[in-house]
Parts: structure tokens; sequence; C-alpha cells
């Protein structure tokens, strides 16, 4: 302790009475940059160059500016050389007006043009810089003379002093004027010698003397021969004809009747169905070959299925024999352009076919004779009898037109038009008992119509709809499949609201674009449906799930039957010109 307190007044004696730190003076350090030193010259010259830049005008051509211009700048006129193909130095992308550029935003074009063109006639012109619009630069006497008319704004007198003038140049010229006495119809009708003469400025003045009074004996000749053949190129009523072609038919078959006298197209008396259960077929069993181009539809002969109907895109409708040979029967020839729907009546002795040259024919199974055509001059896309067996002589067919036509075919003549549809027609399929009837069109909707009566009783759209070009009824009636052509299969309830089934979904296969048909099982437990791909799906109708995919053509499968008889058969056709029986 005692070394410590004599420290510390040894401290105090060295700092003296007026050594306190406080009190002492401070010391200055050399200060230090740690930035470069900068060369002067250079910003001098940089600024003295952003300078000359603010000051001049901006080049309408450059994209992008690297300071803010100032209003003088941003609206100061081009200078620079001259455009060498334009009188005024302007190309002709800058200008929308024979001035320059003229912007819509100020003035319409109209008025610019207007007021513009006053200016040169008349010498003046309205102020645009006014804010009233009442106010004019330019020769105010005249202004007031004229009473400030522009040249869009001639006045009625002066009308009718033009027309006295132009009157009078007529008379001088020694144009002889219409009298004042001529009917007014007669001056207003142009086979008249009035209307010539009033109107001797048109192209026709004059020619009246040149105009014949009769034809020669060769101009009435070739305008027989004209009427005549555009009588023939249309048909009745104003409409246009189809293409004839004449009908044909081939048996490729041994003998038209066997040894007890029955048909060819009689079916065997063996073929029964063994139960009710339905099975989804596994391989391949046959495959018919014989269309040159693509088949379209295929339809099992009814009830009993040892026939099948093909509609090919070569023409050609063929029959093949399903129960015993598998050889083609027949051929029916009769169109001249790709086979579009067959459909059989009940009884299979008759068949319809659809055409794209605008004919729709009703053939006879047996024989292959055409029993009667059918046409208004439009693409049938569907054809229909009505299914009642007391109503077999009427024929729906849904057109390209957008009309479902209706024909007695015992008489020929069209009975009923059903025109509400907006797109073309694809399917036509009768519900509740057959008085009613349910199309789908190319206008993304489906209609319910009552037989019979040409007003929608039901009309389905909704946003989320697309076009369905195939409609199957299920064998309870009770439901509609509709192929959808955003790749699903969409139920309806054919009871009276017709709703959508939304429980109810098949997906899974790519129909996009392609006509394919849907089809149920004959005891409706399956939905089967061809696909873009060449598949055919199968769904079961309970869970809606995907129970088995077929690989069964090169390209697209079209169409799909299941086989009214035989539980587990199943015939598929394809755009390869293949029928295939599985």
């Amino acid at each position: 302790m005692d070394l410590l307190q004599s420290y510390a007044e040894d401290k105090d004696d060295d700092l003296g009475p007026h050594s306190s730190p406080e009190s002492s003076p401070p010391r200055l350090l050399p200060s230090k940059s740690a930035a470069p030193k900068v060369d002067d010259t250079t910003l001098a010259l940089t600024v003295a160059q952003a300078n000359q830049t603010l000051a001049r005008p901006i080049d309408p051509s450059q994209h992008a500016v690297a300071f803010n211009p100032t209003y003088d700048q941003l609206w100061a006129p081009i200078y620079g050389p001259a455009h060498p193909y334009a009188k005024d130095g302007i190309a002709q992308g800058m200008r929308n007006h024979k001035l320059g550029f003229v912007e819509d935003a100020a003035i319409g074009s109209f008025l610019f043009d207007e007021q513009y063109n006053t200016f040169q006639k008349y010498g003046y012109a309205a102020d645009p810089s006014a804010s009233a619009g009442n106010e004019y630069v330019g020769d105010l006497d005249v202004l007031k003379q004229n009473d400030g008319i522009s040249v869009y704004n001639i006045r009625q007198q002066e009308q009718k002093r033009r027309r006295i003038e132009q009157k009078r140049e007529d008379e001088e010229q020694g144009a002889e004027a219409p009298s004042e006495e001529a009917d007014p119809a007669e001056a207003d009708n142009p086979a008249t010698d009035a209307w010539l003469m009033k109107n001797k400025t048109s192209p026709w003045a004059g020619k009246k003397e040149g105009l014949q009074a009769e034809l020669t004996e060769e101009q009435k000749k070739y305008a027989e021969e004209y009427a005549k053949k555009k009588g023939e190129e249309r048909g009745e009523g104003g409409r246009e004809k189809a293409e004839v072609v004449p009908d044909k038919s081939t048996f490729h078959g041994k003998e038209e009747k066997d040894y007890q006298g029955r048909s060819w197209i009689a079916p065997p008396k063996d073929a029964k169905a063994t139960n009710d259960h339905c099975y989804i077929p596994k391989r391949l069993v046959h495959t018919w070959s014989g269309h040159t181009k693509g088949v379209s539809a295929i339809r099992f002969f009814p009830k009993h299925g040892h026939l099948i109907l093909s509609a090919g895109m070569d023409t050609k409708v063929k029959i093949w024999d399903v129960f015993n040979s598998g050889k083609c029967m027949r051929t029916y020839m009769g169109h001249s352009k790709a086979v579009r729907d067959i459909s059989f009546c009940n009884d299979g002795t008759k068949f319809l076919t659809a055409g794209y040259d605008k004919n729709i024919k009703y053939w006879d199974t047996e024989t292959g004779k055409v029993i009667s055509t059918f046409s208004t001059g439009k693409i049938p896309y569907v054809v229909k009898l009505h299914p009642d067996d007391e109503k077999q002589n009427i024929l729906l067919a849904g057109m390209s037109d957008k009309k479902i036509v209706q024909w007695d075919m015992n008489t020929g003549q069209i009975t009923q038009e059903y025109d509400q549809h907006l797109g073309a027609v694809n399917t036509i399929t009768f519900v509740d008992d057959n008085r009613r009837f349910v199309t789908s069109s190319d206008d993304k909707s489906l209609r319910v119509w009552e037989f019979g009566i040409p007003v929608v009783i039901k009309y389905i759209s909704e946003p989320h709809m697309h076009s369905m070009p195939s409609i199957s009824l299920h064998p309870n009636t009770n439901w509609l499949a509709a192929q959808s052509l955003d790749n699903q299969i969409l139920i309806y309830s054919t009871r009276e609201r017709f709703q959508l089934n939304k429980k109810k979904r098949f997906a899974g296969h790519i129909v996009a674009g392609y006509a394919c048909q849907v089809n149920f099982s004959p005891d409706g437990r399956f939905v089967m449906s061809g696909d873009g791909e060449g598949r055919c799906w199968f769904w079961d109708w309970k869970s809606c799930k995907v129970f088995r995919t077929l690989k069964c053509h090169e390209g697209v499968c079209i169409g799909c039957e299941w086989h009214p008889l035989e539980q587990s058969k199943v015939a598929t056709c394809g755009w390869d010109g293949l029928i295939k029986y599985w």
C-alpha cells in the first residue's frame, strides 16, 4: 500500500498544476484519401459531350435513350438528309397523309382533310389551337362572304347553280334535254329512250341503235341448250341435283337360294343366345379385307348378326357372312363418293346408305336393287328409319345444311323439316318409346324433338361441351352414351329432364377429331369405343374403369359393334380398310 501511495504522489508531481490531459494541444495528422486520382481532362471532355448530347434532338430510329430528354428535344423536328424516294423527305412508312404523319389523337383524319382542303380553296380554316372551336384563321372576309362553309358543305343554291350550268353546257354541245312533259316513271325505267337521254354519259349511252330486236337462229339454239343444261344441273324446286351413278350389285356367294328355297340372307335356325352374360373378347377370330380404302361404318344384321354390312370410302357397300363361310356375299355399287352412314330396317331385308355424293339410297339386301333414291342437294351425315314396325316407311336424315329432313318413302315426298341446329347434324337417336329423338350437331349442342313436331322441347348446351359425333342408347333405354371430342364419353338420362350423369364418365381413349363410334354390350355391362390410335376400349358400366384395350387397327378404329347373340364377340372397322372380328 505504501508503494502504491508513493507512486501516485510521484505521478501528481510530474503532471503539475496546468498539465491536465484536457488542456493539452490537439495533434493534427496529415489526411490521406483512398480514392484513385481522377483525370480531369477526360472528365471535362465527357461533361462537354453530355451537354452537346442534351442539346441535340432525339433520333427517332434509336431504341434506347440514355438520358432524360426535355420536352423541346422530344418534339424537335427531325433533321438530316431527305429520304431518297420521297419528294418531301418523309418515308412512306412514316406517313399516313399526303403531307406526312397526322396523329389521330388530336384531330380526326376526315376533319383534317376538310380543313386542309377548305384552306386551299377558300383561304380560311378553323383554328386548331382555339379551345371553343369557333375561331378561324386566314381570309376572314371570304369567311363572312361564304358564311363559314367548308368544301364538304356545299349550299343548295350552289348545287342548283351547278346543275343549271351543267344543263347549259349540255345544250350548247347540242345535246337534247329530256322533255319536261315526259312521264317520271318512264325516265326512271332503264329500258326507255327518256332514261338513255337523261343518262347519256353512262357507258351504255348511244348503244340503243345497235340493240337487236330478235335473236338469230344460232343464238336461240344456244340459249335453249344452255337453259336445258342448267335445268339438268338443278333438281326440282331449285335444289342442286346430286351426282347420278348407275346402280349395280354383284353377288359373290355360291347360290342365292339353297336347296330348300331359302334366301341367302335368311338367319340360321340354330343361332340363339345361350345366356345374357357378356364377356370381353381376348383374341382375333377373323379379318375381312375387301375395301380398297377405309371403312367408315359397320352394322350387324338385326337380331341375328349372321351378316355384317360395311360402308367404305371406296364408294362401295359390302355385306359379309359372319356365321358360316366368312366371305363377302354381295357388293352394292351406287354412290360416286365415299359412303358415310348405313342403317338396316327392322327385319334386315332392306337398308339405307348415305354418301358424300349427296344421295340417300334405299336398297334391297337380297337382290341388291335400289328401291328409291332421295336427295336435297346437301350431304347427308346420318340416316335412320323410324324404329316402329308400322312406321318403317319414314326416313330421317341429318344433313350438312343444319336440317333434319323427314321423308315418306312411299310417296317420296319430304313431310317435315327440323331446322333449329346451327351446324351439320351428326346423330339421330330415338328415345322414350320412339316418341322423341335426340340429335347432336357440330354446334356443340344436343336437342330433343317430339317426332313429327319441328320444335325443340329440350336444348342442352353448356360452355364445357364439345361436339358429339356419335351417340348410342343403353339396352335398358334409360341412358345415352355420347362420344365427346374432348376424349371422354358422357352419359345423359333419357327421362324427362335429359340431365348429364356426372357420376358416370368414361375416359382414357384419344378421339379428338375423329367420329369414333360408341356402343354397349347387349346386357349393358360394358361400354366400348374405338379411338384415333387404332385401339378398342372396354369400360365397366358400373365402376367406369377401363376393363381392357385391344390394338385392333393401324390408324383410326372408327367403328365397333357387339354381336347381338354371341356374347363375347365384337366387330371393329378402321381406316386401314379392314373389318376384324374378335
